[in-house]
């Protein structure tokens, strides 16, 4: 591993971002062009110390969790993402799936949602980054891999995941989904991950292989959702979809007519926030050490 490449090239891209370009106030005083390190350390989910033991050279040894934080931190296009994990002695990310680089397109947006609910996924409802606000009204994707990194698998497989929605619209939200899914498989072609998704979905649940079997196709582009939240009860939303040029991301957000409840609970989450109870990269990139 090349630490003082590595710190070079971290600290060059610190330097290029202004704070508005990532959703963060400017402020007076700042000594420096670009982010701060304690804002780089903040927008990749890591502690400040660890963050300039990285850019000191210091001998930390950065998982490929850590580097894809950075390079979604650092707003890194493709070319400078595997550059750093070239750095850093791992392997660049598959193009697609839960380990994909954000699409710049979509990730700029996402830094302007200061206000409400929104996240990016993959087409297969693989969370890539999520805002604060997104955080405390869905939680947290689990940290799992293969097809478990999906929602929309574990929405078949793992009770637990349709505690999100009121058991009364659980039918609409399967129906959805599989429609969804189908609309993908078309999109994709003859595409190895959504054949394991469906191979794997099929013997678990005879609600999706029913489901799959009606051959109904409809892209996900909006829907009204009731979301249930363990604070504020069930909230209201209309949610929103923008797809990447190739379709193989979506930025989603969520929102609420004012003077609605649901606008009101949104307020309330802004201030309620969320507790973030699961370890941070830092703590799982020590513990793997």
């Amino acid at each position: 591993m090349n630490h003082s490449e590595l710190a070079a090239f971290l600290k060059s891209r610190r330097a290029r971002i202004r704070p508005s370009d990532v959703g963060l106030p400017t402020g007076p005083r700042r000594r420096v062009p670009g982010l701060r390190r304690e804002e780089v350390s903040q927008l990749a989910g890591l502690s400040a110390d660890y963050y300039t033991e990285l850019e000191r050279g210091r001998g930390a040894q950065p998982s490929a969790q850590v580097l894809a934080a950075l390079a979604r931190a650092l707003r890194l296009n493709g070319d400078e993402r595997d550059h750093l994990f070239h750095l850093a002695d791992r392997m660049a990310p598959p193009a697609h799936g839960p380990t994909a680089h954000v699409q710049p397109g979509l990730l700029g947006l996402l830094d302007q949602l200061t206000t409400t609910p929104a996240q990016v996924i993959t087409d297969l409802h693989q969370t890539l980054v999520q805002n604060p606000l997104a955080a405390a009204l869905v939680g947290r994707p689990p940290a799992v891999h293969g097809p478990a990194a999906s929602f929309v698998y574990r929405w078949f497989t793992d009770p637990d995941a349709r505690a999100l929605y009121p058991a009364e619209d659980h039918p609409h939200h399967s129906r959805v989904f599989v429609a969804d899914l189908q609309a993908v498989a078309a999109r994709r072609g003859n595409d190895t991950e959504v054949h394991q998704m469906v191979a794997a979905l099929r013997p678990r649940s005879e609600e999706f292989t029913t489901l799959w079997d009606t051959h109904d196709v409809a892209l996900r582009r909006a829907d009204h959702k009731r979301i249930v939240h363990a604070t504020l009860g069930v909230i209201e939303l209309d949610c929103h979809s923008l797809f990447s040029e190739d379709g193989r991301q979506r930025l989603l957000w969520f929102s609420a007519p004012p003077g609605t409840e649901g606008a009101a609970q949104l307020e309330l989450l802004s201030v309620i926030g969320t507790q973030d109870m699961t370890p941070s990269a830092t703590e799982l990139d020590r513990s793997q050490a």
